[in-house]
């Protein structure tokens, strides 16, 4: 295995960088160099964000570049995206199937996320905003790390937010079922105890957002640096019109 690692100056030098390669498979890693979650800006700690298989000569060919900005992505040779069953927030069971027929955009994050969700759910609602007239707005979908706290009942009022898309979904379920979920997306999260904050315990967690097919296949994703009209612009390669 070989592993390169490397600083950047990034929101302040809040991110390290972490490349790592075994055989043909290289995984970037993003991780917060801050202890403070007030400072994590992102919530970037051990989130897997990008994936590349490495092609002839070292070079990436997992993740391609598409559309008329360098920062949407194409899947490429990426396997993210996959079958889940989990709980909605109406009570219901929930399979990948049901989303199928439209795209998503989803993310995983909880409710009790105090800053890297908000941030989020604001790209993502200024982003579909942005869309032009007559284009299909992708569904938006929460998949909760928190099947605590995260009840049916709690998602609801969540995802029922005046400001959020009318028609978005919260997704929960038991924790081996969050996991295999968690684990078809690559989305890495680890529950860390906070004992002197009045939400008692909190989630690092990666923050990539998804944009899947009507299909449920993975047609690109979203980094936590891009901004939503970077976002808007890639939705609108893929994103049919009515």
């Amino acid at each position: 295995m070989v592993v390169f690692k490397s600083h950047v100056h990034l929101e302040r030098n809040l991110f390290s960088f972490r490349q790592t390669c075994l055989s043909d498979c290289c995984v970037l890693y993003i991780t917060s160099t801050k202890s403070d979650p007030l400072k994590r800006l992102l919530i970037l700690t051990s989130a897997l964000i990008l994936a590349t298989s490495c092609g002839e000569g070292g070079q990436p060919s997992g993740v391609m570049s598409s559309g008329p900005q360098e920062t949407c992505y194409s899947r490429g040779e990426l396997d993210w995206g996959g079958p889940f069953e989990l709980i909605n927030q109406d009570g219901a069971t929930m399979t990948e199937a049901d989303l199928k027929g439209r795209y998503s955009i989803m993310f995983f994050g909880f409710t009790e996320c105090p800053d890297a969700c908000p941030i989020i759910m604001q790209k993502i609602i200024y982003a579909l905003d942005t869309l032009p007239e007559g284009m299909q707005k992708p569904r938006a979908v929460m998949i909760s790390f928190d099947p605590e706290r995260d009840t049916p009942e709690k998602l609801k009022d969540y995802v029922e937010n005046e400001f959020f898309p009318d028609d978005m979904v919260g997704l929960t379920g038991s924790d081996d079922a969050i996991a295999a979920a968690a684990e078809e997306f690559q989305a890495k999260y680890f529950r860390t105890d906070q004992r002197d904050s009045a939400i008692g315990y909190s989630f690092d967690h990666t923050t990539a957002i998804y944009l899947m097919d009507e299909n449920w296949e993975l047609k690109s994703f979203f980094l936590p640096t891009q901004n939503p009209n970077e976002m808007a612009e890639c939705m609108q390669n893929f994103l049919p019109t009515s």
